[in-house]
């Protein structure tokens, strides 16, 4: 009867080991149906846009696949001459939570500018890479910053930056460019789990390994960004933002992504 036991036993935990692996292959556990948004193969479904350069081109290849994750290299330039780089996803989102994993690695191109060593970002609420001027560096949006420290000195990641946009905080109108988070400093090449958690135009969460590290409100276009000042134009007047694009982003230090994937949220 023992005997018997343990084999059940063994059976049930290999059912409940496959089941539970297609549900993660699906992104299914907890009851959370998370969507891969980067397949680890190729780029399909996402689209570079450099500036100096038209939508669609991945000028120096950038922006590449490797060992099932996405690149953002440096080895076919000679030099950085302000090529920022956003690897845009093909379709907007409004409510939900999107994570994934980064490290950055290798030494920053010549060229680069000094905030740009071990720097890059998830981009949210992006206008579309097709609206974007040829020679705009960055999309207007709001950023998680991410940031890598240099191996001596605090560096929080995590933070946010808002080009051509304002937030709140604190019921508080912020005009300030960028906001430290409350993270710790992450050095050398260590993979980070860096996760948002957007709701439309209200609460906006940053998360980085499991730890919420800023939080603020109302996305909203900055009237006094030329950038902006078109879209708020397209959008009949309105300043504030409900959705938008996912990007990433090349700053002229080598980074690598992996396991990036979206949670839809109830509105």
């Amino acid at each position: 009867m023992r005997k018997k036991n343990i084999l059940k036993a063994i059976f049930w935990s290999a059912v409940i080991s496959m089941v539970c692996g297609c549900a993660v292959e699906r992104g299914q556990c907890g009851g959370e149906e998370w969507v891969r948004l980067f397949n680890g193969k190729n780029l399909a479904g996402w689209r570079p846009k450099i500036s100096g350069y038209e939508f669609g081109e991945n000028f120096g290849n950038t922006f590449r696949v490797e060992d099932g994750i996405l690149k953002v290299s440096y080895d076919e330039y000679d030099e950085f001459d302000g090529e920022f780089g956003h690897l845009f996803y093909k379709e907007k989102f409004s409510h939900y939570r999107v994570r994934l994993e980064y490290r950055f690695v290798g030494e920053q191109l010549p060229g680069g500018p000094d905030w740009g060593y071990r720097n890059s970002g998830i981009m949210l609420h992006c206008q579309s890479p097709e609206s974007m001027r040829k020679d705009q560096d960055f999309p207007v949006c709001i950023e998680a910053q991410l940031l890598g420290g240099d191996g001596k000195n605090e560096r929080s990641t995590g933070n946010v930056c808002t080009p051509g946009m304002h937030i709140v905080m604190n019921d508080t109108l912020v005009t300030d460019h960028c906001i430290n988070s409350s993270s710790e400093t992450y050095h050398g090449e260590q993979w980070v789990t860096a996760e948002v958690e957007v709701h439309g135009n209200d609460v906006v969460k940053h998360i980085i390994n499991g730890q919420v590290v800023l939080e603020y409100e109302k996305p909203q276009f900055d009237p006094k960004d030329g950038d902006a000042v078109k879209l708020i134009e397209g959008n009949n007047g309105e300043l504030m933002v409900y959705e938008g694009y996912i990007s990433v982003q090349a700053e002229s230090h080598p980074v690598e992504f992996r396991n990036i994937e979206i949670l839809l949220l109830e509105q």
